[in-house]
């Protein structure tokens, strides 16, 4: 059986989420002891018992994800599970990130630092309600494309997320996008909605935020990941710190490849897929993408648990 660990990227964010992994493993407490130590806040405290709202917005919602997805990892591990019981990691934008604290690349203490940056960064570089994102749902990538392009009429509004054969994500600037909107719908798209999202992400009004990140992974040590990592923007698997750390800086403004990336991890003879952390998202993603992958959730100590026998056996 050949495996892959897979962390979800925003939107998973609820509140309460990895609370019973913190109470059931101390070295899962650990990790969020840690992430409120690398930013000097109880951002366990907003996880836990704050507003979803507060929760959500984008320098919070990065951090308190990855913080999750690490606890998660902390758990397997105390039940002897170690990454390399994965032949790959990958991650959903945010995601990325998480899957390189757990391979070992990135501290967690700098993984939070990161994130923090990364999530005030992409914030700023938009001014609010001058950029939109929306999922086009029902049509192919090349048919969103195409969308985006008739849209754009020179402002910007590219393809951002190839999530699965059913549902791209776009970005850019909130007329074009608007603009898109209404032409998959008259296309055929089975849906095509605005989405609730602070800041139009993975396109080229990131720049800023990319430049951010290229300053602030300059100063951070950065090793070889112990598992290759199925990188966002290249679909394919990157083993080199070099690299992955040019690819963290253009992930900013690049598409994410997500249909793709399960795609490679299939034709590598991956059979089964865990999703480390909050939420089944990717989950879903990864049936719409190829069912004969078999997906697993590990978020709760009863799914550790389970995850553990499973090795075990």
């Amino acid at each position: 059986m050949t495996r892959a660990f897979i962390f979800p990227g925003q939107g998973a964010q609820t509140i309460g989420m990895g609370r019973d992994l913190a109470e059931a493993y101390p070295a899962a407490r650990a990790v969020f002891d840690e992430v409120d130590a690398a930013l000097g806040e109880k951002l366990s405290a907003l996880i836990w018992e704050g507003e979803q709202d507060t929760l959500t917005l984008t320098a919070n919602a990065q951090p308190a994800l990855m913080a999750t997805s690490l606890a998660a990892m902390a758990a397997l591990k105390a039940e002897g599970v170690e990454v390399g019981a994965a032949s790959y990691v990958a991650g959903h934008s945010l995601g990325e990130y998480s899957a390189l604290a757990a391979a070992g690349s990135l501290t967690i203490a700098d993984t939070a630092r990161l994130l923090r940056i990364r999530g005030e960064a992409m914030q700023a570089a938009v001014p609010v309600g001058q950029g939109a994102m929306a999922a086009i749902l029902g049509l192919g990538y090349d048919a969103v494309v195409a969308v985006a392009a008739e849209a754009a009429e020179g402002a910007v509004c590219t393809a951002a997320n190839d999530n699965d054969p059913a549902q791209v994500v776009i970005s850019g600037e909130k007329a074009a996008v608007e603009r898109a909107v209404e032409i998959a719908k008259l296309q055929g798209a089975k849906r095509a909605l605005m989405l609730p999202v602070s800041a139009p992400f993975h396109c080229a009004l990131m720049q800023p935020a990319a430049d951010a990140m290229a300053a602030a992974l300059a100063d951070v040590t950065l090793n070889d990941p112990a598992v290759p990592l199925v990188a966002n923007v290249t679909a394919g698997a990157v083993t080199s710190a070099a690299d992955i750390r040019a690819h963290l800086v253009t992930q900013v403004t690049g598409r994410v490849r997500w249909r793709e990336s399960v795609g490679y991890m299939a034709a590598q003879a991956v059979t089964e897929t865990w999703e480390i952390g909050a939420g089944k998202a990717l989950s879903g993603m990864v049936k719409r993408i190829d069912r004969a992958i078999e997906t697993r959730s590990v978020g709760t100590p009863d799914e550790v648990r389970a995850a553990a026998e499973s090795l075990a056996g």
